[in-house]
């Protein structure tokens, strides 16, 4: 199950990503741009919200072209948006830019949660999803660690935070690889 191991590796990257900006979003909004409690909470609810949109829009383009273009156009929108966060010189275009990248959350995660039962022998399902659980959980302290570490070194949570679209990039290479049942890969 060679592809499906690829896959999984390239999930439990992609995944790191997603989930450091989960962990550490409102860190970076307080820290970076100033944001109140108040206001963090707003942008996590907002960002939640939209993540739930991106997911419902995107699942006909998951049927429609199949799991992995989906979570190929939804990476490389996500790197992009996240750079556009990291890049934001106010919080205005940090919550333009920011709530553009949590649309792309959803789709991926949605996805890739499909691409896992097209790759997985029927037989083997429950198996399976048991690894993808455990592949996204594994290294979830990862981009965590990394960004406290070069945030603490270059006393810049610009650049900890730069660590994400790393993860995004690094996950959506390992991707290609990977084949997709049914469909012709990218």
């Amino acid at each position: 199950h060679g592809n499906t191991l690829r896959f999984l590796v390239a999930a439990m990257i992609y995944s790191d990503g997603v989930h450091t900006v989960f962990a550490l979003g409102g860190v970076y909004a307080a820290a970076v741009f100033g944001m109140e409690l108040a206001d963090v909470i707003v942008l996590g609810i907002a960002l939640n919200v939209t993540a739930g949109l991106g997911a419902f829009a995107f699942a006909w383009v998951d049927d429609k072209i199949g799991s992995k273009r989906t979570i190929t156009i939804s990476l490389v929108a996500l790197i992009i948006s996240t750079v556009g966060v990291l890049a934001a010189p106010t919080a205005m275009t940090f919550w333009i830019a920011a709530l553009v990248m949590s649309t792309c959350f959803g789709p991926v995660q949605a996805a890739s949660r499909t691409m896992m039962a097209r790759l997985s022998p029927p037989e083997m399902r429950g198996e399976m999803f048991g690894l993808f659980s455990l592949s996204g959980k594994v290294t979830a302290f990862a981009g965590p660690a990394l960004v406290g570490a070069i945030a603490l070194a270059t006393d810049n949570y610009r650049l900890g935070m730069a660590v994400v679209p790393v993860f995004l990039i690094v996950g959506l290479v390992i991707l290609r690889g990977v084949k997709e049942s049914g469909s012709d890969s990218i």
